[in-house]
């Protein structure tokens, strides 16, 4: 049964009048987080990641200046495993090509932590923040500081003892990264003007339930693509639809390591629980459309439509990147667009807002 649904007003804080700097100013930390989980994923599959051995917080935005130095800091990754197991050999050329990458994907971080504390700083001395907004900001930043600490604990994971880092503590530092974007987007779109406010949607629980799942779906498939990631699991199985010559192959629940550790450690099993989460996502959006309504013209019939297109051409992107074994391009292109999936799917549950149950009630009725 299609359910009718409509838009009606809502009132806006008047303190959210004054905010469209703070706005413009969390959309421009939005697009640098953007730049960064791309840096991001070049610096993961150009195996850069490993390449700076130390986490110096603030002496480590000084690059190295002179040979010596520059010779100093390959001295320390040749004493980690991923040299003297996969890279022994390597060139202080190559060294320093690699090294180039993680330290800009760090000082990239160190300038976003700018980019956001400056003005906050400005906005808090002349008085412009709304007092409710103030423990966002505040969260958001202390996120943004976790988030580092957690890009290290990840690095320290590969100094020893392995050639790459912890697929645990990888997804764990991708997912935040997307968690901490889709936050800052969510507080920035709640600023907007009274000229905006009208263009939510009132609609029934189920449906209400069905934009939120949609999200919670989203994060755990994104997760499920750090572990993809961190396992290399992408250069593994490159067929579509099938794996290993059938849809759900043999080895899923395999001893090797065993039980549910198979979710996150069987390189197959991961690459089939992604594989799986990315249909199961895409169907889910579809029926949310129309469970909407095929025909609905609001901004959550708009919205929800968008939704469903830009999760089919993250599959198709998908899907060529597995077929292609993960070349540069296609893997950055897909964390990319994953950034972008995220920015619709956010949009379309804060368009939504949950009506009274006899309002629904009414309205399908109607």
């Amino acid at each position: 049964m299609q359910m009718t649904v409509s838009a009606q007003t809502t009132s806006v804080d008047s303190a959210g009048q004054n905010t469209g700097a703070i706005r413009l100013w969390l959309y421009l930390i939005c697009f640098l987080i953007f730049i960064m989980v791309i840096i991001g994923g070049v610096t993961r599959l150009t195996d850069s990641g490993l390449s700076i051995t130390e986490w110096k917080p603030l002496l480590g935005a000084i690059p190295p200046l002179s040979e010596a130095s520059w010779l100093q800091e390959f001295e320390k990754y040749r004493q980690i495993p991923e040299y003297q197991l996969q890279n022994k050999g390597m060139s202080l050329a190559e060294f320093q090509f690699i090294y180039w990458w993680e330290w800009g994907h760090r000082f990239f971080g160190r300038l976003i932590g700018l980019v956001y504390l400056l003005p906050f700083v400005w906005f808090a001395w002349r008085k412009a923040i709304p007092k409710p907004l103030y423990p966002k900001l505040m969260v958001l930043f202390a996120l943004g500081g976790l988030q580092g600490f957690v890009g290290w604990w990840m690095v320290f994971s590969g100094l020893s003892e392995r050639v790459d880092v912890s697929q645990y503590r990888l997804a764990t530092h991708a997912t935040l990264a997307f968690f901490i974007f889709a936050a800052t987007f969510w507080i920035a779109r709640g600023l907007r003007g009274p000229a905006s406010v009208g263009r939510y949607q009132y609609v029934s629980g189920d449906v209400f339930l069905v934009s939120r799942l949609l999200l919670v779906l989203l994060f755990l498939q994104l997760f499920a693509g750090g572990l993809v990631a961190g396992l290399d699991a992408g250069l593994t199985y490159n067929t579509w639809p099938l794996m290993d010559g059938s849809f759900v192959p043999s080895g899923l629940l395999s001893d090797a390591p065993g039980g549910w550790l198979n979710l996150f450690e069987n390189i197959q099993t991961v690459q089939f629980t992604h594989r799986m989460l990315a249909y199961l996502l895409l169907a889910l959006a579809v029926f949310h459309l129309f469970q909407i309504g095929f025909r609905e013209t609001g901004i959550a019939g708009t919205t929800a439509k968008i939704v469903v297109l830009v999760v089919s051409i993250q599959a198709v992107i998908g899907i060529t990147t597995l077929l292609l074994a993960v070349p540069l391009w296609a893997g950055v292109l897909h964390q990319g667009v994953a950034v972008i999936v995220l920015t619709v799917i956010v949009m379309h549950s804060q368009n939504i807002r949950k009506a009274a149950a006899e309002t629904a009630a009414a309205r399908m009725a109607g």
